[in-house]
């Protein structure tokens, strides 16, 4: 083998003096034949040399490399997304190692499939590196003039050797624009080729002859020179400024799909549902507020999605509306600012099982500190002239956010700006919040969502999704009215009067961060959209116990989101029509103390006048109706609504996706000779899921009593405690969590301060009011929790001690071995706090069986009856 690497051609590693392990080497050409003239007798040396040649096969045009010829060929997709795509040739280079020489395909293939030049530089950024480190010599090939000067520049930087080629009347030149480390009297000058040698052209008659020639055929070279994102932008304008009245704007159905494909989404199923609501205007529309490049990912893609299906579904939609003047950062933006700040290895690994929390926090804290491009921040300034002062949300909307099958509900960062303060500080701000959700791909919860969901590897950007806030000013205060979630299907049916099919709300005050988020300190309105009236409490002192007293606002005169008593925003006299929102009840415990007067109303948030003397009940059922039929699909929308001072109000759509949600049928019902003592927990008028008839191979028993006497410090060790035994065996079988108060709650006074994460695993989750008379579970319906629920497909039970129809069998679970000993023996200082029973084992032929129906709101866990041998 020669120590010395070439090109295959002495002369050509004279003019370039000799060719450096490490070395990148891009060709510029107009025609792929040119540089397959240049690959052949590079691979013929390697080969000859003994040298270990890699040859990636992705591009549309002939091969470059013939089987059999003893190089190793890696076909690769580029449709499988630029973060597979990358992965994809790091693990080969990886496992070739040092030394190995590499062919390409042309790359700007790459950036038709990714319908971005920006990303083919960063591609270049985070591979080219690699390969100088491990002492390797690439071939690459570029067609000359066809991407956009930011993608030439980061190639000019990134690779060793830059090489243009061109033809003259039949003569082939290379002319070396980028030679690192080496240097020659002629060597950037064209050189011509004839018979294996290279000659420089020196004379500048005939260099000024040559040039101005090749120039001159190169009269597009300038709208070449635009992104190819732009390039197909500018197409679509075209074809629509072109188009005849009366024909669809979107004749070319190639192009229109492309732009889907490029700006919108790659999931077929998708695709499909876009292609029947969405026109050419709005794809265009999109671009006109769109950052950077990209897709736009799910969430911004539900929002718009949900709200063409109603306005081209009936009229009265497009009135009722709020109009939506959002803004998109493409997902290409989320990568490029990965790459620029020193975060891709990091990125990479997280692909792996065993390794996607290796350094996460560390690249979390590199994001945190990052900088954005000078292009980008003026984007920013840009958008922000527009919004001026009202306040913005910046919101994640990942690639496999809120599509179907994935909701990654409340793993990503949405994150409320005021938007108060000079306009550089309001710009601060906004890259505060921007890093803020890009650094939220790179915690703990959400790298555990993908690979419980086994999403480690699939291609997962991250776009964001600007909108204005809805609501308006009262006093120092900014807020919409009413804001909630709306599902198409009520998993909750506690009555027999409630149709699943009629759909459910829960419903705010304020903010929705109250709806999509398990207050610890609060509660909603849960509405059953068949039966508005007809409420889980049964008089007006549970309905107040159980009501929202807190509403979250953004403070303009702090600048800051805040969540404050509701008696701080209601009755304040302003143009708020509160009556339609709370009802009013007099204190009439005592007068004031001087005799005078009687102490002041008290406003509850009941929303009763909302819900019987206004088309707002009727309008949700029409919306969520319509939008389940289009998706063919139960849906999740979030909301908000505003009363104008005319009377009218208006629903903001702010996001929209498939509902994870089964339907529980009604199932048999328990023995009716059960003997008492048999009975292990009872449950009646809280529970949501799948209904159920199921073997339980194990309980987790959290004793409330004991638990109760714990310290701060000690709770949180039991909630850490449960994570380690929901994954004490590989195959728990039908796993019960049961427990006082809340699960997952933030406030360990309150519950057992689990992360969703650590208890995944878990078939049903139970808790037991018995943290306080206060305490009692929030349905928590159209929360991020409840979503977590359905996607793991768990059946969530509450049992209230001293209610009729509700009993934990304490005495049970004393007579039971524990074996949290056996399992965890390091952790046996808990068993007195912490039970696990394991009952097949326990009871010969005897099991544990658990009866849930959703529809009559029942459960039942009992010992089975022995079976005859």
């Amino acid at each position: 083998m020669s120590d010395l690497p070439s090109t295959g051609l002495p002369d050509l590693d004279g003019v370039l003096e000799r060719v450096l392990a490490g070395d990148n080497i891009v060709w510029q050409v107009d025609a792929i034949e040119d540089y397959a003239a240049f690959v052949a007798p590079f691979t013929e040396r390697a080969l000859a040399d003994g040298r270990k040649l890699v040859y990636f096969r992705f591009a549309r045009h002939v091969p470059l490399v013939s089987e059999g010829r003893g190089a190793e060929i890696h076909r690769l997709s580029p449709e499988i997304g630029f973060e597979s795509f990358t992965a994809e040739i790091h693990r080969v280079v990886e496992e070739a190692g040092r030394g190995t020489f590499y062919v390409f395909d042309c790359l700007s293939d790459l950036a038709a499939d990714w319908y971005s030049d920006l990303m083919l530089g960063n591609f270049f950024l985070v591979t080219c590196p690699y390969l100088y480190e491990l002492d390797t010599v690439t071939y690459f090939a570029l067609l000359r003039d066809h991407h956009s000067y930011d993608a030439a520049r980061a190639i000019r930087e990134t690779a060793q050797v830059l090489l243009d080629v061109f033809r003259d009347r039949e003569l082939l030149y290379v002319h070396p624009l980028k030679v690192d480390r080496r240097h020659s009297a002629t060597m950037y000058l064209p050189h011509v080729s004839a018979d294996g040698t290279f000659r420089p052209v020196t004379e500048s008659a005939v260099l000024a002859d040559v040039l101005v020639r090749t120039s001159e055929r190169a009269t597009d070279a300038t709208a070449r020179r635009l992104d190819i994102w732009d390039r197909r932008i500018v197409q679509a304008q075209d074809e629509l400024r072109s188009a005849r009245p009366g024909r669809p704007a979107a004749e070319n159905r190639e192009l229109f799909e492309g732009l889907l494909r490029m700006m919108i989404t790659r999931d077929k199923r998708v695709i499909s549902l876009a292609s029947r609501y969405l026109e050419l205007p709005d794809i265009l529309a999109i671009r006109k507020r769109m950052i950077g490049s990209g897709l736009i990912g799910g969430k911004s893609l539900g929002m718009l999605l949900a709200r063409s299906i109603l306005c081209t579904t009936e009229a009265l939609w497009r009135e009722r509306l709020e109009t939506h003047d959002s803004f998109y950062i493409g997902s290409d933006v989320f990568y490029t600012y990965l790459v620029r700040n020193g975060c891709w290895r990091v990125r990479r690994s997280q692909r792996s099982p065993t390794s996607f929390l290796d350094g996460a926090e560390e690249a979390q804290q590199r994001i945190l500190t990052g900088t954005f491009p000078q292009a980008i921040r003026e984007q920013f300034v840009a958008m922000l002239a527009y919004f001026g002062q009202s306040p913005i949300i910046v919101r994640s909307s990942s690639l496999l956010e809120d599509g179907f099958g994935n909701a990654f509900t409340g793993k990503y960062e949405s994150v409320f700006c005021p938007n108060q303060g000079s306009p550089e500080e309001r710009l601060e701000a906004l890259c505060a919040a921007v890093r803020r959700v890009y650094a939220s791909t790179m915690s703990r919860e959400a790298l555990l969502y993908r690979a419980h969901r086994g999403l480690l590897e699939s291609d997962e950007q991250m776009a964001i999704l600007v909108q204005r806030v809805s609501g308006a000013v009262y006093g120092s205060f900014f807020y919409p009215q009413v804001a909630g979630v709306a599902l198409s299907y009520n998993p909750y049916v506690w009555s027999e009067r409630i149709d699943p099919q009629a759909g459910v709300l829960r419903l705010v005050f304020g903010l929705g961060t109250r709806a999509v988020d398990r207050a610890d300190d609060d509660y909603t309105r849960v509405v059953a959209l068949n039966a508005p009236e007809h409420r889980p409490e049964t008089n007006f002192d549970e309905v107040t116990e159980y009501a929202q007293h807190r509403v979250d606002v953004l403070d303009l005169g702090e600048n800051r989101f805040r969540s404050v008593q509701s008696r701080e925003v209601l009755g304040l006299g302003n143009a708020l029509p509160v009556e339609l929102f709370a009802s009013s009840r007099s204190d009439t415990r005592g007068r004031d103390p001087r005799g005078s007067k009687a102490r002041p109303t008290t406003w509850v948030l009941t929303f009763d006048r909302l819900l019987s003397e206004t088309p707002f009940v009727q309008d949700m059922r029409n919306m969520l109706s319509i939008l389940r039929d289009a998706y063919a699909y139960p849906v999740d929308v979030e909301f908000t609504a505003n009363f104008l001072t005319d009377g009218t109000y208006r629903i903001n759509l702010v996001q929209c996706r498939p509902l994870q949600v089964k339907e529980g049928g009604r199932i048999a019902p328990p023995p009716a000779d059960l003997d008492p003592e048999g009975v292990v927990l009872e449950a009646r008028g809280t529970i949501i899921g799948q209904s159920s008839s199921t073997t339980v191979d194990r309980i987790v028993y959290v004793v409330p009593a004991a638990y109760a006497k714990l310290t701060l410090q000690d709770r949180f060790s039991v909630a850490r405690l449960i994570g380690r035994l929901t994954r004490a065996d590989p195959e728990p079988g039908t796993l019960m969590l049961l427990g006082p108060g809340r699960w997952g709650t933030s406030t360990p006074s309150l519950g057992v301060p689990v992360s969703f994460a650590e208890i995944d695993t878990v078939s049903i989750l139970c808790e037991i009011v018995a943290m306080g008379d206060r305490v009692t579970p929030d349905v928590s319906l159209g929360t991020h929790f409840f979503n977590d629920l359905v996607e793991a497909n768990m059946l969530y039970l509450a049992v209230y001690p001293g209610r009729p129809g509700n009993v934990v069998n304490e005495t049970f679970f004393e007579r039971q071995t524990n074996r949290l000993g056996a399992l965890l023996p390091d952790d046996a200082i808990w068993d007195e706090v912490v039970r696990v029973v394991d009952l097949e084992p326990a009871h010969g032929n005897r099991v544990v069986r658990l009866i849930a129906d959703c529809l009559t709101q029942t459960a039942l866990c009992y010992l089975d009856p022995p079976h005859p041998a």
